[in-house]
Order: structure tokens, then C-alpha cells, then sequence
């Protein structure tokens, strides 16, 4: 059997969501759809939480932040393929690439970060509701947001040098819509298994476990503390919102732990593709719907700006 050729490159071309010409039109015009019904719901979720100021509390200040992580991680995954679809563009020069792929880990690595955060939040005012505003003041919620964004974006530095200075591909095509770490690595002239342990298992254990134990610990206090409940209507309150938030952070750690956390040889790029497709585009219309617009505090916010906004275009 004949060795792959080895190449450094200077340039990758993407093949995109799918290379048939004809479904190049049908994919843009869907593609746009859910790329702006994204945008749509999480800036409705930003100008609400930013105007309305019965939604200047410690959960919703997270729920910016998520909203914004949301925008970015569709934005950085989803432009390329738009371009794609209308240009025929399919060339990504090698450094685009690699900080293409460090905006959208460190992106999703701040997200289980702040995630974490709105956990022991929900824990804290479920938990101790008597010393909540003691406890979740601004000036702490704003350091863990800060101190979220702040690691989210040093944890993946190591995983990122590792890959920017090694430049030896079997190949140029990268059989994905964006750069993401998994087409990448498929084409690398280097030791998979030491690629794989050091990238992914090592960055599953600095980035996701962490974050995922405290999250679910959280939710577990939080599941005992609601149990001690009397109320039955009180308890099912509670019980719906932590339940909504688990499904979103199942998902996502479910989404996750799919895609990066297999081995590499047993990876089949076209259920990559689609499975980073979903992650991409469903999760962040999920999350406006499930954390804010079935919340009654942002139903009725948004009811209160529908009506002051018809006033101010009379006046």
C-alpha cells in the first residue's frame, strides 16, 4: 500500500455543506433562513434583556452573554458556507482556516463556561433564596462572565499552537463547511493517536469535564431542593425550568462528546459534517426558545415593548 503524499500548503478548499451544483442554491436559501432566525431571536433575547429593566438580573445577564455566543459561533461556522453557495468560493487560505477554528472552540468553550455560571446561579437562588442577592451582587456576576470569557478563549491556545505549527497534509480538500478540528486532523501527516490524545482527549479533560461535572452537580442540588418543595405548583415551576435548561445542556455536551470524543480512524466525515450541522444551526434557535421565549419574565417583557413601540412611532 502507497503512502499518502505529504504536502505543506498554504491554502484549503472547502468542499462545503454538499458539492452538487444543484443543490447549491436550495442549501444557500436554507442555510440564510436558519442563519437569520438565529440572529433574529437572539438579538429580540439582547435588546429585551438590555432594555427592559425587569430583566436586569444575574440569569438574564448570562442569557445575554449565551445570545452572543450564539451569534458568533453561527456566524464563524455558517459565513463560509453562505459565501460559498453564492461565489463558488471554495478556497480558505491556511491561517483564515486555523483562527476560523480557534474562534469557534474558544466560542464554545466560553458557552459550557458560562453555562456553569447560570448553573450555580439557578443553584444559589434555588438553594440559599435567602442570601441570593448577598451572594449573586454585580460586581460577582460580572467577574464570572468576564472570567469566562477570559479562560474560554486561553484554554484552547495549547490545542491551537499544536496544530498552527504543523503544516503536513495528505491533502487540500477539507470535506466540511468550516474548519473545524476533526476534518483538520483527518488530513494530518502526523500520529493520529498522539494527534488524538494530545488535541482531543487532553482537551476534553482541560475544557469539557470540568465545566460539565459543576454544571450537573449544580443541577443535582438543585433537583434535591426542589423534591423538599411542598408546593406541588411551586415545585413543577422549578422543575420546568431545570429541566429546559438540562435538555439544552444534554444536547450540547451530547452534540460535543459525538464529534470530538471517538476515535479518529471510526469518523466518517459526511456524519461529522452534518452532525457540526446541527450543532451550528439548531442549538442556537433552541436556546432563545427554551431559556427565554417560553419564559414568562421575557414573554411579558416583550409584550411591554410591543406596546411602547407603536407610541413612540405616533409621537
Amino acid at each position: 500500500m502507497e503512502k499518502a503524499n505529504k504536502t505543506t500548503i498554504a491554502y484549503f478548499i472547502m468542499i462545503g455543506i454538499s458539492d452538487i451544483p444543484e443543490l447549491q442554491t436550495p442549501i444557500f436559501l436554507l442555510v440564510l433562513l436558519i442563519y437569520l432566525t438565529t440572529l433574529g431571536g437572539n438579538t429580540t433575547i439582547l435588546s429585551l434583556i438590555s432594555t427592559d429593566c425587569h430583566l436586569h438580573t444575574p440569569m438574564y445577564f448570562f442569557l445575554a452573554n449565551l445570545s452572543v455566543l450564539d451569534i458568533s459561533c453561527s456566524t464563524i461556522s455558517l459565513h463560509k458556507a453562505l459565501i460559498t453557495c453564492i461565489t463558488g468560493d471554495k478556497l480558505v487560505s491556511y491561517t483564515a482556516c486555523l483562527l476560523q477554528m480557534y474562534l469557534f472552540l474558544s466560542f464554545t468553550c466560553v458557552e459550557l463556561l458560562i453555562l456553569t455560571a447560570m448553573g450555580f446561579d439557578r443553584y444559589v437562588a434555588i438553594c440559599n433564596p435567602l442570601h441570593y442577592h448577598t451572594v449573586m451582587t454585580s460586581r460577582v456576576y460580572c467577574i464570572l462572565a468576564v472570567v469566562c470569557w477570559i479562560v474560554g478563549f486561553i484554554f484552547i491556545i495549547p490545542n491551537f499552537l499544536k496544530l498552527f505549527y504543523f503544516t503536513c497534509y495528505t491533502s487540500q480538500e477539507i470535506n466540511h463547511f468550516f474548519c473545524d478540528l476533526v476534518p483538520l486532523m483527518k488530513l494530518s501527516c502526523d500520529d493520529l493517536y498522539i494527534l488524538q490524545f494530545y488535541v482531543i482527549y487532553g482537551g476534553a479533560l482541560l475544557v469539557c469535564l470540568p465545566p460539565c461535572l459543576l454544571t450537573f452537580m449544580s443541577y443535582v442540588f438543585i433537583l434535591r431542593a426542589i423534591l423538599k418543595i411542598r408546593s406541588s405548583s411551586g415545585r413543577r415551576k422549578v422543575f420546568y425550568t431545570c429541566t429546559s435548561h438540562l435538555t439544552v445542556i444534554s444536547l450540547l455536551y451530547g452534540t460535543l462528546a459525538y464529534q470530538y470524543c471517538r476515535p479518529i480512524e471510526s469518523i466518517e466525515l459526511v456524519t461529522n459534517k452534518f452532525s457540526s450541522l446541527f450543532y451550528t444551526t439548531a442549538l442556537p434557535i433552541l436556546n432563545p426558545l427554551i431559556y427565554s421565549l417560553k419564559n414568562k419574565d421575557v414573554i411579558t417583557a416583550l409584550k411591554r415593548r410591543l406596546k411602547v413601540y407603536p407610541r413612540q412611532l405616533l409621537m
